[in-house]
């Protein structure tokens, strides 16, 4: 199988190839570059997910692409009425349209292929909860749930299926900034009494994309230890 990873130089997304490169093919682009290299990558840096000409540039991959993974994302906090046009518009850029760029592609260069394929999306449970100070945040993931639901429909006839994951709070470079107090009231909300991992989401999204999961569509699944539950 060969997976096409976006976002992928730190974080999950660093993760998820390092998952991958096990026992798959692993095509993976970001702004930065990978700090490790393996033989079953191929790693794009300097590649900006919000222009569409430097995504293009990964187009020639995706026929041969079986798994596409929407990983890319980025997150300010702050209270909507006094947060910065900036920080909106990026958020918006980078988590939504990225995503629905990204997919379109995908779609029409493997549509030929006549194989369908499989998307997840990276989205959070921000996006079913809400949170105070996130607001555009949530409305962002909350696209891409809408998104996956609705491609599930639209192009299942085509032998395409959409998943999205939603982490809960994990160890990752947007929750660092998440003050200690507050990180033990989400640890004493969560009945499984800890925050998650990235070894705890690489796995489904593994199953997601494989051949295991292939009557599952359309499903936004939690991975946070029971908080939203």
């Amino acid at each position: 199988m060969k997976i096409l990873i976006s976002g992928s130089s730190r974080g999950l997304g660093e993760a998820l190839v390092r998952f991958f490169c096990q026992e798959h093919q692993v095509v993976s682009f970001a702004r930065g570059e990978l700090p490790f290299t393996h033989p079953n990558l191929t790693h794009y840096a300097g590649i900006d997910a919000t222009s569409t000409s430097d995504l293009d540039k990964i187009a020639a991959e995706m026929p041969s692409v079986d798994g596409l993974i929407n990983n890319v994302g980025v997150a300010y906090d702050g209270i909507l009425a006094t947060q910065g046009a900036e920080s909106i518009r990026s958020m918006l850029d980078v988590n939504v349209f990225s995503a629905i760029y990204l997919t379109k592609l995908y779609l029409r260069n493997r549509i030929p292929q006549r194989q369908g394929g499989s998307v997840v999306s990276v989205s959070s449970i921000i996006s079913i909860r809400g949170f105070s100070g996130l607001a555009t945040y949530s409305a962002t993931k909350g696209a891409i749930n809408s998104m996956t639901q609705s491609l599930a429909r639209e192009m299942g006839g085509k032998g395409f299926r959409f998943n999205a994951v939603l982490p809960g709070y994990f160890d990752s470079e947007m929750s660092k900034g998440m003050p200690d107090l507050k990180k033990q009231q989400v640890i004493r909300r969560t009945p499984l009494g800890r925050l998650a991992s990235t070894d705890d989401i690489c796995p489904l999204v593994g199953f997601l994309l494989s051949d295991a999961s292939r009557f599952i569509t359309g499903q936004l699944i939690a991975v946070d230890g029971g908080l939203t539950c």
